[in-house]
This record gives structure tokens, C-alpha cells and sequence, in this order.
């Protein structure tokens, strides 16, 4: 299992270590879907491109499921009977790296599905077999409280982009570039974050 632990890296080495965890561990299938973890992720990164979405949604729609490759507590099955939080999981390991924007994206795309379930019928309805098992072991659709709640949440917007491209990111076969392609783009949010906190 790759670590991006804060204490051992450079913001040089951040994203090295990041392109070894998608070789690495990217191969993995996608919990229950026709796809692999790195191929679901750089589907997501690739519609934000195409579609001219700002930096920090391409990149927080590539890296929205880091937490499943980082740790083996975020890895997910169909079998599993509880949650494994891959999206705090995932929210730790990009913190200190890059804008608070793409971390809280990660951080909520799997709020973001549950209030988009509950304030959007058609939405959960269109969910498949395997995100329809996530919700469930997610705590299901917000209760009017938690999405009222979620409505005040800075960049919302911004997490629900992510959450579509999330679930819009699930062909099997097509083709993206690799996260080579990426890469330079996620060095400059990283480069642009250090500089401006440091």
C-alpha cells in the first residue's frame, strides 16, 4: 500500500507518489463496477477536462477515490457490511498538498451522493447496483436536517460537480489519457498551495 504521509514528503515528491499509487494500485476493480479503481478515476478527471471544468475540479474528480488506493481501510468490496470512509481516508492523505477546494471535495463526494439522493428522486434512482450498496452502508439518503446542514457547506457547488463526474466516470472501455497526462496539472495546484501557505 502506497503512503502519502505528510511527514515523508516533498511537494516533489507528492505527486510521484501519487502516479505510484495509481501503477500500483490502480489495477483493482472498481467496487462491483466493469472497470478498474484508476480507470473510474481518470474517466472522472477526463470529463472535467473535456468540458473545460475549472483545475481544482480535474483534479479533485481524479483524485476523489484516492482514499481507496492509500490505505487498505479504504479499499471497498461488495461483501463489506460497514462503511470503510475511503473519502476521509482519501481527505488526509491530499491535506497540507493541495487547495482546501479539492480536499473538501474529496472529503464529501459521498455526502454530496447522499444529499443529492435525498433532495433529487431521479438522481437515486439512476444510482447503480454497486453505488446503490455504498449509499446503503453510507447511512442512505440525508435526512432533511443533514441536507439542510450540507446546503451551508463552503464550495458545495463544487462538490456536487465532482460528484456527478464521480458518477459519470463508470464506461467500461473508454478510452483516457493516464494520469501521466494529469500530472502537470496536479504539480501546479501543489506547487501553487505550498508557496501560498509556506
Amino acid at each position: 500500500m502506497i503512503s502519502l504521509d505528510p511527514a515523508g514528503l516533498t511537494r516533489g515528491d507528492f505527486v510521484a507518489r501519487v502516479a505510484e499509487a495509481f501503477e500500483s494500485e490502480g489495477a483493482r476493480a472498481y467496487l462491483g463496477e466493469p472497470l478498474t479503481l484508476a480507470e473510474h478515476m481518470l474517466q472522472a478527471a477526463t470529463l472535467a477536462e473535456e468540458r473545460g471544468m475549472d483545475d481544482e475540479i480535474v483534479v479533485a474528480a481524479l483524485l476523489h477515490d484516492i482514499g481507496h488506493l492509500v490505505t487498505e481501510r479504504g479499499a471497498c468490496y461488495m461483501e463489506d457490511a460497514e462503511d470503510r470512509h475511503h473519502e476521509e481516508a482519501g481527505a488526509r492523505a491530499l491535506q497540507g498538498y493541495l487547495p482546501p477546494v479539492v480536499v473538501d471535495c474529496v472529503r464529501y463526494h459521498v455526502a454530496a451522493k447522499r444529499y443529492l439522493c435525498a433532495r433529487k428522486p431521479v438522481y437515486l434512482r439512476g444510482l447503480s447496483r454497486a453505488s446503490l450498496h455504498s449509499l446503503n452502508l453510507q447511512g442512505g439518503p440525508m435526512n432533511e436536517e443533514e441536507a439542510a446542514a450540507f446546503e451551508r457547506v463552503a464550495h458545495i457547488e463544487k462538490m456536487l460537480q465532482v460528484r456527478r463526474l464521480d458518477d459519470a466516470g463508470k464506461t467500461p472501455g473508454r478510452r483516457t489519457p493516464g494520469f501521466r497526462h494529469f500530472a502537470p496539472l496536479v504539480q501546479r495546484l501543489v506547487d501553487r498551495h505550498t508557496v501560498s501557505c509556506g
